[in-house]
């Protein structure tokens, strides 16, 4: 649950990108980090271990004020794909405040998607997560590969779940800003419903959405 210190003025929100190995969780983070609000983007961190690209993705910090004086600090995550690293990913996922699954497109990494998805779900109560509430938005990625499952497939099997779906290129930038768009929303209305941030703070959606650039 995200922490927030009155005495102090600030909001910190843990935002986490998860999904399979290799589906461009870390280029979300890297497209990111380029194309937002430099003022409030802080240093982009990458931990690596040997056999997976990312151990995990440490850290893109993210800073914007309210007029009220409140800080709101947006820190973004990856997790490992590899199966062999459910343990960090157990950590990163906790306190988690949003979710991002990054999906891969290719039809070959169908069965992939859905173990990881499995494995969200499962390491959400794990780690005491509420998944039924929350913020949690799909991005099929890799749109611009061959062989990769059409967007009505996509929507067919996914709409039911009632969860916000996107599509990407995140080697390209495409989608992936709007991909975050989603979950800063997600994210303000379910803190808002829990801290009545507008009410009580004088924090309104639109200051989570200010590190975004129009």
């Amino acid at each position: 649950m995200a922490e927030l210190n009155k005495e102090e003025k600030k909001i910190v929100v843990k935002v986490v990108y998860y999904g399979p190995a290799l589906s461009g969780k870390t280029t979300n983070l890297m497209q990111l980090h380029d194309i937002l609000n430099p003022a409030g983007c802080g240093e982009l961190m990458t931990f690596e271990t040997k056999g997976d690209r990312t151990l995990f993705f440490d850290l893109l910090p993210l800073v914007v004020k309210s007029e009220s004086g409140f800080r709101i600090k947006i820190k973004l995550f990856t997790v490992p794909g590899q199966v062999a690293h459910d343990a960090t990913r157990k950590a990163v996922l906790s306190r988690a405040d949003a979710v991002v699954f990054v999906a891969d497109s290719q039809v070959s990494q169908a069965m992939s998607n859905f173990e990881s998805f499995d494995n969200l779900e499962k390491n959400a109560g794990r780690v005491g997560l509420d998944f039924d509430n929350l913020p949690l938005v799909i991005q099929f990625n890799k749109r611009d590969l061959k062989d990769i499952i059409s967007e009505q497939e996509v929507l067919d099997r996914w709409r039911p779940s009632g969860l916000p779906i996107t599509f990407s290129s995140a080697l390209y930038g495409k989608g992936v800003k709007e991909t975050f768009e989603i979950a800063l929303r997600q994210t303000y209305m379910r803190l808002d419903g829990i801290y009545r941030l507008k009410e009580e703070y004088s924090v309104t959606e639109q200051h989570f959405l200010s590190i975004i650039p129009g």
